[in-house]
C-alpha cells in the first residue's frame, strides 16, 4: 500500500487526480519527480495495466531514476510500463511500424557527427564549398525545420525564397534522400517520423491511443511543437494527460522548445485541473527570495511564488570584477579561504557560462597551485576509436549504412584510399545500391588490381563478422570485432601516449557493453546500439 501521507497537500492532490487532464506547475526543487513516481505507482495500485502507462522525461538518466523510484514503490508491477525519453519511446514505436514508411526495422540512428559527415559528402557531391555552407550550419537549419515539422518544400515556402534558400532546400532534400537510402534516421527523425505515422495512419493512431490510457510528461517546458503534437494525439482519446513543468525554467528555445505549449495544452484540454507546487525543499529562504524577484520579470509567465520552511541562510554575495583576470583572482582567493576553513576540494565547484571563460580561471588555478578538474570535455561516445568500433557494430545490424561503411573501411589502416572509396560510392549510387552491396561487385568498377584485392579482403572480413555475430551477445560481438579487425593491435604498435589513451577508452567501451549484456539477458546487438 502506497503511503500518500509522505506527500505534502499539493503533491498529494496532484497524485490523486488520476483521471482527466492535469497541469502540475512545479517550481524548482518542489518535488515534481516525487509526484510523477507516486502517480505512476498509484495507477498501478488501482489496477491499471502497466503497459497502459507512458511516462516521458527528457534524459536517459532521469528516466532510469524514475524507473527505479517507481519500482521501489510498486515493485515489479512497473516493469511493463513505458518510462523513457521522448526519443526512446518513439524508437520503440518505429521499430514496430516504420516499414509503413519504406524503411527496414533495422534502421540506424545517426548522431550529430554522422549527420555532419553525411552533409559534408552531399556538399562535395553538389560542388558546394564549405565557405558557402558548413556542415554544422546546414545541420542546424535542417534540425530547426524538423523541430517545426517542415520538410524541404514546406521549409522553402516559409523562407524568403532566395537563391540561397533554394540551394539549402536542395541540400535538405538530398540529405533526406540519402538518409533513406542508408536506412538511417537522424535524432529529429525519431520524433518526426513517429508524428507522420500517427497523423497519416488512422488505424495506427487508434492502436497507440488504446495502448496508452495514461500519458505523463515531465519537463513539459522543454517540449517542442513535434513532441507536443505526439502527446496530444496519443492522449486525445482517453484524455488522461498529466504534464509537469515550470515555464520559468524554459531555456531551450534555441533548440525548438516552445513554452507556449502550456497554453496549447489548456486550449486543447479545457477541462484540465491545475495544481501548483510552490514549496521548495532544496534552497534557503534568501536564495528563494532572490529567485522570486528575478523570475517575476519574466513575460507571460504563470504566477507562482516559491517558499520554504528552511532558514533564511547566508546572504547572497555579488562581486563585480573590473575585468576577467580580476574575476579569476577573486575566485581562486575564495577557494583558498574555503580550503583553509576545512572545506574539502571536492565540495567546491566553479560554474561558467561559456567554455572560453575557463582559460583564465584555469591559468589562475595553476598559478595558485590549486588542483582542479574540468568537466564537459569531449563526450565518450564522440571519441574516434569508440565511433569506429560502433561503426562496425552498426554495419553488422544495418548493411545499408554507407556512413558507417565509409568510417570503418580503412580503420585500422588497410591501404584503402579515399579515391577508391569515392569510386565505390559513385558506382553504388549509379546502380541504386548500398556501398556494402557494391563491395562484392568490384570487377565492374574501374579500379586497379591492388584496390580490388584490398576491397575483397575487407568484404570477406565483414561477411565473416556478420556470419558469426548472429548467435553472439553484444559483448561477444564487440570482442570479436576488436580481435579480427586488429584495431587494438594497431594502436599497441603505435606506442604513443595518445594510442594508450585510446586503448583505455576501448576497454571502457568493452566494460560498458559487458555491463549492458549482463543487465539485459537476451538483448541483441540492435538493442545495445539503440540504448
Amino acid at each position: 500500500m502506497i503511503d500518500l501521507n509522505k506527500l505534502n497537500p499539493e503533491q498529494r492532490a496532484a497524485v490523486e487526480q488520476t483521471e482527466g487532464p492535469l497541469l502540475v506547475l512545479a517550481g524548482a526543487g518542489s518535488g515534481k519527480t516525487r509526484v510523477l513516481t507516486y502517480r505512476v505507482a498509484l495507477l498501478l495500485e488501482k489496477g491499471v495495466a502497466p503497459w497502459k502507462i507512458l511516462a516521458i522525461t527528457f534524459t536517459n538518466k532521469a528516466a532510469r531514476e524514475m524507473q527505479e523510484r517507481v519500482e521501489a514503490l510498486a515493485g515489479e508491477a512497473c516493469d511493463d510500463a513505458w518510462i523513457s525519453t521522448f526519443h526512446s519511446a518513439c524508437v520503440r514505436i518505429l521499430r514496430q511500424c516504420i516499414e509503413r514508411l519504406g524503411y527496414k526495422r533495422s534502421f540506424t540512428i545517426y548522431d550529430e557527427s554522422d549527420c555532419q559527415t553525411l552533409i559534408k559528402n552531399i556538399l562535395k557531391k553538389m560542388n558546394v564549398t564549405e565557405k558557402e555552407y558548413t556542415p554544422k550550419q546546414v545541420k542546424f537549419i535542417i534540425s530547426d525545420a524538423k523541430n517545426t515539422a517542415l520538410g524541404p518544400d514546406e521549409w522553402l515556402k516559409q523562407s524568403e525564397g532566395t537563391f540561397r534558400d533554394k540551394k539549402l532546400r536542395d541540400i535538405y532534400a538530398e540529405y533526406e534522400k540519402t538518409l533513406k537510402s542508408n536506412n538511417a534516421l537522424d535524432f529529429d527523425d525519431l520524433l518526426l517520423k513517429t508524428l507522420y505515422l500517427l497523423t497519416t495512419d488512422p488505424e495506427l493512431l487508434r492502436y497507440w491511443q488504446n495502448r496508452f490510457q495514461y500519458v505523463l510528461v515531465d519537463e513539459f517546458q522543454d517540449t517542442n511543437d513535434v513532441q507536443y503534437e505526439i502527446v496530444h494525439l496519443l492522449a486525445s482519446e482517453h484524455r488522461n494527460l498529466c504534464i509537469v513543468g515550470d515555464d520559468d525554467q524554459s531555456i531551450y528555445g534555441w533548440r525548438g522548445a516552445n513554452v507556449e505549449n502550456f497554453f496549447a495544452f489548456e486550449k486543447d484540454f479545457p477541462e484540465c485541473v491545475t495544481v501548483k507546487l510552490e514549496r521548495n525543499y532544496r534552497s534557503t529562504g534568501n536564495i528563494l527570495d532572490a529567485a522570486n524577484q528575478v523570475i517575476a520579470h519574466n513575460a507571460g509567465r504563470k504566477e507562482k511564488m516559491l517558499w520554504t520552511e528552511a532558514d533564511a541562510g547566508d546572504l547572497i554575495t555579488l562581486y563585480t570584477a573590473a575585468d576577467e583576470r580580476t574575476e579569476a583572482a577573486f575566485i581562486c582567493g575564495r577557494i583558498q579561504n574555503l580550503l583553509r576553513d576545512g572545506t574539502k576540494p571536492g565540495e567546491i565547484a566553479v560554474l561558467y557560462r561559456t567554455n572560453a571563460q575557463s582559460r583564465l580561471i584555469e591559468e589562475q588555478l595553476v598559478r595558485t597551485r590549486l588542483p582542479y578538474r574540468v568537466f564537459g570535455g569531449q563526450k565518450f561516445y564522440d571519441r574516434k576509436e569508440v565511433k569506429d568500433l560502433l561503426g562496425y557494430l552498426r554495419l553488422l545490424v544495418n548493411n545499408d549504412d554507407d556512413i558507417s561503411l565509409r568510417r570503418v573501411i580503412n580503420e585500422p589502416k588497410r591501404g584503402i584510399g579515399e579515391s577508391t572509396v569515392d569510386k565505390l560510392a559513385e558506382y553504388a549510387e549509379e546502380c541504386g545500391m548500398p556501398m556494402m552491396t557494391a563491395l562484392f561487385l568490384t570487377d565492374a568498377i574501374d579500379l586497379g588490381s591492388r584496390p580490388k584485392k584490398l576491397l575483397a579482403a575487407f568484404s570477406e572480413l565483414l561477411l565473416s563478422l556478420a556470419a558469426d555475430a548472429e548467435n553472439m551477445s553484444p559483448a561477444e560481438v564487440l570482442d570479436m570485432v576488436i580481435e579480427r579487425t586488429g584495431y587494438v593491435k594497431a594502436l599497441e604498435a603505435g606506442k604513443s601516449e595518445e594510442d594508450q589513451s585510446r586503448i583505455e577508452n576501448i576497454k571502457e567501451l568493452q566494460g560498458s557493453v559487458t555491463q549492458f549484456t549482463d543487465t539485459h539477458p537476451g538483448a541483441t546487438l540492435s538493442d545495445y546500439l539503440e540504448n
